[in-house]
């Protein structure tokens, strides 16, 4: 039996589109109280949008005054199991490709144990969207001149410990996610090919993170016209009123 798995530090788990969204709208309302420039919040906007975990986003505020909507949420600890998104068959052990290739990928349960093999073939496993048949999960692989692209959701804890023969086993999407998101073993051989871990948000999230970017790219084309407009009528009020003290 294994044992569960350590609770990875909440300022190292990765940070939500509403929780950016968030931090950004503090950075507006200081913008405008006239504590940060124009320059200042579009470069500290691209910050908030690139960070992925709370301790990105938490200096970004650090020389604004205590705001209760600044504050790094830390998430609850313990994990808790959505019976929405685990449990259940799996809808298959595994998959194999020789000369060609598979897909699993959408609404599917991945098993406890899934084993992938490549020969001289491609296959893809999408997670993002899949139900699992237990909160950890085990996938094997081995590619043998071909190659393997793995797709986790965000909030998924990734552990990968396969190994690159004469080929890849990409490793650079491993790491924490969120307490109560699935756990994820991938191991395996790549000889002679590429095994790629990615880490993605769904379809849905992606959808409203890109409606999310639109959004703000318009707030901060509004909010320079805003800037300008007061700064010219600042100048016409500051000109008018040096006319006055002439014609006194």
């Amino acid at each position: 039996m294994s044992s569960p798995p350590a609770v990875p530090d909440p300022r190292n788990l990765r940070a939500s589109d509403a929780d950016r969204e968030r931090v950004a709208n503090v950075l507006r309302e200081a913008a405008g109280d006239g504590r940060l420039t124009m320059d200042e919040l579009d470069e500290r906007l691209d910050a908030v949008f690139a960070a992925k975990t709370y301790a990105e986003l938490e200096p970004i505020t650090h020389d604004l005054p205590a705001h209760a909507d600044a504050q790094v949420p830390v998430p609850a600890p313990a994990a808790r199991v959505d019976p929405a998104r685990f449990g259940g068959e799996g809808s298959s052990a595994g998959a194999v490709a020789i000369l060609g290739g598979f897909s699993r990928k959408g609404e599917w349960t991945v098993p406890k144990d899934f084993t992938a093999f490549m020969f001289m073939g491609g296959g893809e496993i999408d997670m993002r969207d899949a139900r699992f048949a237990e909160r950890e999960v085990n996938i094997h692989v081995v590619a043998i001149m071909g190659g393997c692209e793995i797709v986790v959701p965000e909030d998924a804890t990734v552990r990968v410990t396969g190994i690159g023969i004469l080929g890849a086993f990409e490793h650079s999407d491993a790491g924490g996610g969120s307490p109560d998101g699935p756990v994820i073993h991938i191991n395996g051989v790549a000889f002679m090919g590429g095994v790629d871990v990615k880490r993605k948000p769904t379809t849905e999230a992606a959808r409203e993170a890109r409606q999310l970017r639109r959004d703000t790219r318009r707030d901060r084309l509004d909010a320079r016209r805003d800037y300008r407009q007061d700064r010219r009528e600042l100048h016409r009020d500051r000109r008018d009123t040096r006319r006055y003290r002439e014609l006194d």
